[in-house]
C-alpha cells in the first residue's frame, strides 16, 4: 500500500511539473519575433526550385544576411531586396526558418515548402494539388525521419495533452486505491 502511494505521489509531481512547463513552452512558440529592424520573406510558401524575395529595412550596417538551411547565403545591401532560389530537393511540406542578421541581431523568419505543380515548377507555382505521377498519399504516423524534419520534438499540444491523461489515470487510481483501503468493493 505504501508504494502505492509514493508511486502515486511521485507520478502527480511529475504530471504537475509538466502543467508549470507548458505555458512556457506555449510562449516560447508564440513568441513574437521582435528585432530593431524589418524582414520578411515572400511568398510565404513556394516550390522547389521557385523564387523568393527577401526585405530587410532598418538595420544600421550595410548589409543585412540572409542564411537558410534550403538556399544559398544571401547578403542584402543597405535596405535593398534581393532573390534566393529554393533549393529542388527541398522536401515538400516541411517548414524551414530563414534567418536575417543584422549585426548580430538575429530575427528568424518561416518558409512553407508546396509541392511541384506542373511546368511553372522554376517560378514557384503553389497552386492545385500535387498531380505528378508517383504522388503519395497516405497518413503520417508517429515522429519518424520524415516528420521529424519539419518539427522537432513534441509541441505544446502534444505536452498538454499527454499531462492531461497522465494526471486523469493518476486521479482514476488514487480513487481506486481509496476504495480497496477503505473496505468498498470495485
Amino acid at each position: 500500500m505504501r508504494a502505492i502511494r509514493t508511486a502515486s505521489a511521485a507520478l502527480l509531481s511529475a504530471a504537475a511539473l509538466g502543467l508549470a512547463a507548458a505555458p512556457t513552452a506555449l510562449a516560447e512558440e508564440n513568441e513574437p519575433n521582435i528585432t530593431s529592424f524589418g524582414f520578411s520573406v515572400t511568398p510565404a510558401t513556394i516550390a522547389p526550385g521557385g523564387t523568393v524575395t527577401l526585405t530587410s529595412d532598418g538595420c544600421e550596417v550595410p548589409s543585412v544576411t540572409v542564411t537558410s538551411g534550403v538556399f544559398d547565403t544571401v547578403t542584402l545591401s543597405e535596405g535593398r531586396s534581393g532573390t534566393a532560389t529554393i533549393d529542388f530537393d527541398a522536401k515538400a511540406g516541411a517548414r524551414y526558418d530563414i534567418t536575417f542578421d543584422c549585426k548580430g541581431e538575429r530575427g528568424t523568419a518561416s518558409l512553407t515548402i508546396a509541392p511541384h505543380t506542373g511546368p511553372d515548377h522554376d517560378k514557384g507555382d503553389v497552386t492545385g494539388p500535387d498531380t505528378s505521377p508517383g504522388a503519395h498519399k497516405g497518413v503520417k504516423a508517429g515522429f519518424g525521419s520524415e516528420a521529424g524534419a519539419a518539427d522537432e520534438g513534441l509541441g505544446v499540444t502534444e505536452l498538454v495533452t499527454g499531462v492531461v491523461l497522465i494526471a486523469g489515470a493518476l486521479g482514476a487510481a488514487v480513487v481506486l486505491t481509496r476504495r480497496r483501503g477503505a473496505g468498498g468493493s470495485l
